[in-house]
């Protein structure tokens, strides 16, 4: 069987198959089709299948030129049969792996595909694990679902695990360009799994299993998790002293060694950076330890928009304007600038703190027309509003979220009464700067 596999994959005969098309599916589909591969697309949103098979596009970064030349090449084909599994002979799960409520991993996404893959497994295939998630889940989730089909690991099938390195929106890193850490759950997988992602991407590091891959990204998000909260912490300290934090860090980064530079901001967003910390504490809890330092991070991080209502709240009080009642508008829903991905924004939990207090809300983000239903949160029917001299001059604060490229921030504090600027967007504003403030 491995033979066979190898030889496919050597051919590009094999077809990769993609579970998820979402941030990290669609860019691997790209690094695939553009390697030789043919692709199928799998996903359980009918609406998504039947966009890209018209060849539209839903994501920013993915442009529906992109998705069209795919098919016509007849190299991708989106489906939501989960049946048609059995005709890949690759199959890289790229499914959401998000928290629960109590802030414990939620694996349903995960669990879910494994039992569909299952219940057409066959001999010959791969099954890699691309999902963000914690040390031991290939193991001790994946493997007993795929077992117990009577098919045995690295003989009839093969199965490994490569954490997905997507950054929406950056243009010097596609799918292709950035490196793949692989760890397979014996020697037949690794070595298979390893051979497949050689031809779509740009260099692959073979680890010594599955768990060192899966550690590897926990690693990697908790890493710059902690570092922000660090400066979020540093910047609630040096905002009572009146010390800009980001003129701090920018004169701390001139130094060529030993420094890295991060920056605060309202709140953790995207879909691994708030979510990899939790995983590693829940697991750590597991294994009867605490993780204390990644832990204290992590609630850092999670209080930073309740520091940005309360900054708010103080800066309008200064005016003689209650929170209750004011007209704030937000710039920027997305997590993070110029994209149009809203996963776990900050923005959001923002929006839920105003909305408690009474706040006649809008928004306007050039990337999210509308307000996209969240999981956790409450979120109203809304479009963005256009910034307008005279939508801005009626609001009693523009709250700058995200800082988009797209901004004119001169026009923008030129209208306004009062800017809350979380991301120092406005810090080559020349004008009007005593109605910036931080937070």
């Amino acid at each position: 069987m491995a033979n066979q596999l190898e030889q496919a994959i050597k051919d590009k005969t094999a077809t990769i198959g993609i579970i998820g098309l979402g941030y990290v599916g669609l860019p691997l589909i790209d690094a695939f089709v553009n390697s030789g591969f043919k692709t199928l697309g799998f996903d359980v949103d009918q609406n998504k299948v039947e966009q890209l098979q018209a060849g539209k596009s839903y994501i920013q970064h993915i442009p529906s030129k992109t998705v069209t030349n795919w098919l016509e090449k007849k190299q991708f084909e989106a489906t939501a049969e989960a049946s048609r599994m059995k005709e890949a002979d690759a199959l890289l799960i790229c499914v959401p792996t998000p928290l629960t409520t109590s802030r414990d991993p939620d694996l349903t996404y995960v669990e879910k595909t494994t039992e569909a893959i299952a219940a057409s497994l066959r001999p010959g295939q791969l099954v890699v694990l691309e999902s963000t998630t914690y040390p031991t889940t290939t193991r001790d989730v994946l493997l007993p679902i795929l077992e117990a089909t009577g098919l045995k690991v690295g003989v009839d099938y093969y199965l490994a695990y490569s954490p997905e390195r997507e950054d929406p929106g950056n243009p010097d890193f596609s799918a292709a360009g950035i490196p793949k850490v692989v760890g397979g759950l014996e020697e037949n997988s690794l070595r298979i799994a390893a051979a497949l992602y050689e031809h779509a991407v740009v260099n692959v590091i073979q680890v010594s299993s599955v768990e060192i891959a899966e550690a590897c990204k926990i690693l990697e998000n908790t890493y710059r998790a902690v570092n922000i909260a660090m400066v979020n912490e540093l910047k609630t300290l040096f905002d009572r002293m009146n010390i800009d934090v980001w003129e701090v860090i920018d004169a701390a980064k001139t130094k060529p060694f030993g420094f890295q530079a991060f920056y605060p901001g309202p709140g953790l967003g995207g879909h691994c950076i708030p979510i990899d910390p939790f995983y590693l504490s829940w697991l750590a809890r597991k294994e009867g330890q605490t993780t204390r330092f990644i832990e204290l991070a992590g609630e850092v991080n999670t209080r930073m928009p309740r520091y940005v209502i309360d900054r708010l709240s103080e800066f309008l009080n200064q005016k003689s304007k209650p929170l209750r009642g004011s007209k704030i508008c937000m710039l920027g829903v997305a997590y993070k600038k110029d994209v149009d991905d809203p996963r776990e924004s900050p923005s959001f939990h923002l929006l839920d703190l105003m909305l408690e207090r009474g706040v006649e809300f809008t928004y306007n983000d050039p990337h999210i027309p509308k307000l996209p239903k969240m999981r956790h949160h409450n979120v109203p029917a809304m479009e963005s509003q256009e910034l307008t001299a005279e939508y801005l001059e009626a609001q009693d604060c523009v709250l700058i979220a995200t800082d988009h490229t797209a901004y004119d921030y001169e026009f923008i504090v030129k209208h306004s009464k009062m800017i809350l600027d979380t991301r120092n967007a406005t810090k080559n504003v020349k004008t009007g700067r005593e109605k910036i403030f931080k937070a």
